[in-house]
């Protein structure tokens, strides 16, 4: 397959090399022509420009930081009417139903592109393995097309088709809306927890014996309990992005987002005191402040298999 690549951020770059490992002829752009040279010594094309990246493509997979610069390449970079007629575009950015609808109303409909919304999940480290969860919308007809594309950058038993053109973007929302209500929650609960006394181990190990058990808190809080690390590979300006566009989204829906909303203001109030950049679980220190000490655990062995615990 021709494919055209916009975006070698911290996932896509990763996504753009299984592509070529994969075997497809893959031409990639980016805003820093730096961040191509892993894929340009792989045997990838370099494309000046969107609309360079999109004019022979076949799939053009685009994986931006948010809507405004999908419209930004799709339109003003020329790369919605450069491609080919028939071309299938793929947008697996976290975006929005409307930023497509607008895309495919000035150019893509009457050029006769297709299109699917195909955002994924699985951060920075699942992007690099290969096993991202991806969530397309779209026809049948075309996500059986992306199929083989879908399953060389993620786990072929959770690359889902979830609905027509829009509930992939929705879909993402959701997860990553969850996702932080996860975060903000656990925090609050170690922060208390801690504060009046408990051990963070015993009271984790807890929680995961417990119908309050989570994967957030088996899995992923893991990286601040272990070893202190945030996850800079997701920055908190985009992480407030996606809870604003899960807010906006509820309400254009007419759905109650009071618990929504306060996430989101958590996160920029994390976000304004810890910088853009920082790792999208620097909300966990605002809690750790109110404790007076950081969540960690002692060791790996501290993190005690919660089936070991009768609670």
């Amino acid at each position: 397959m021709r494919i055209g690549f916009i975006g070698l951020g911290n996932m896509g770059r990763h996504m753009a090399r299984h592509l070529i490992h994969a075997g497809h002829l893959v031409t990639v752009h980016d805003s820093r022509p730096e961040a191509a040279a892993e894929h340009l010594a792989l045997g990838a094309r370099w494309a000046d420009s969107p609309a360079d990246c999109a004019r022979e493509a076949e799939f053009l997979i685009t994986m931006l930081p948010n809507p405004r610069v999908v419209e930004d390449v799709l339109l003003r970079g020329g790369a919605a009417d450069a491609l080919p007629e028939g071309a299938l575009w793929i947008d697996m950015s976290t975006s929005t139903p409307a930023t497509a609808e607008r895309i495919a109303a000035e150019v893509l409909d009457a050029r006769r592109v297709r299109r699917l919304d195909a955002p994924v999940s699985g951060m920075a480290r699942g992007a690099e393995a290969g096993t991202l969860q991806i969530f397309a919308g779209g026809a049948d007809d075309d996500f059986r097309i992306a199929l083989p594309v879908f399953e060389a950058l993620g786990d072929p038993d959770r690359v889902l088709h979830v609905g027509p053109l829009g509930a992939g973007y929705t879909v993402k929302l959701m997860i990553n809306l969850l996702w932080f209500s996860h975060l903000v929650a656990t925090s609050e609960v170690l922060a208390m927890g801690v504060k009046a006394g408990v051990d963070l181990g015993v009271l984790r190990n807890s929680l995961l014996a417990s119908p309050a058990a989570s994967n957030f808190l088996e899995h992923d809080i893991m990286c601040v309990l272990a070893d202190g690390d945030y996850d800079d590979s997701f920055a908190m300006v985009l992480a407030c992005k996606d809870l604003g566009l899960a807010v906006d989204l509820g309400r254009d829906l007419g759905v109650s987002t009071e618990l929504s909303a306060l996430v989101e203001q958590i996160y920029r109030r994390a976000k304004a005191q810890h910088g853009d950049l920082a790792g999208e679980m620097s909300p966990v220190r605002l809690y750790e402040a109110l404790a007076g000490r950081e969540f960690r655990l002692p060791s790996p062995a501290a993190a005690l298999d919660a089936t070991t615990l009768t609670v």
